[in-house]
């Protein structure tokens, strides 16, 4: 299947928006895709080879789910690539658009359960958290 991409642009500097994708701490604030959802914890060790792990669950409690990929490339401030359990994989792209701009690129394999649509819609509602927390934060 084609991947899947998404973008957005972020008024803030490269090293910030890389920061904040990347800090566990700052990982609970912004990655879910509903307001009824949240990620519980989040544990990030960024090097090729070094794994992720956040935690996903309902506010009701009904669901929750680990989120878990595996680096396969690392480039700070510029590149990540990993892979996620199933073997899909996902690269994000940070470009400098300016000092004070980064534009925030998304690829990745959908899987085969949901629709494309609704995948490139949760995966953009995530990103559209993410860039909201960056800017106001």
């Amino acid at each position: 299947m084609e991947k899947i991409k998404i973008d957005i642009t972020i008024l803030a500097p490269v090293k910030k928006v890389w920061d904040y994708y990347n800090d566990p701490e700052h990982i609970v604030k912004w990655n879910f895709a509903h307001e009824s959802w949240e990620c519980l914890s989040s544990e990030n060790d960024l090097r090729v080879g070094g794994k992720f792990n956040n935690r996903m669950e309902a506010k009701d409690g009904s669901f929750g789910f680990d989120f878990v990929g595996i680096y396969d490339e690392v480039e700070e401030n510029e590149l990540i690539r990993y892979h996620m359990e199933d073997g899909r994989n996902v690269e994000i792209v940070f470009e400098k658009a300016d000092e004070n701009t980064t534009k925030v690129k998304i690829s990745f394999d959908p899987e085969t359960q949901n629709s494309v649509e609704m995948q490139r819609e949760g995966w953009y509602a995530i990103l559209n958290n993410f860039h909201k927390y960056v800017e106001n934060n």
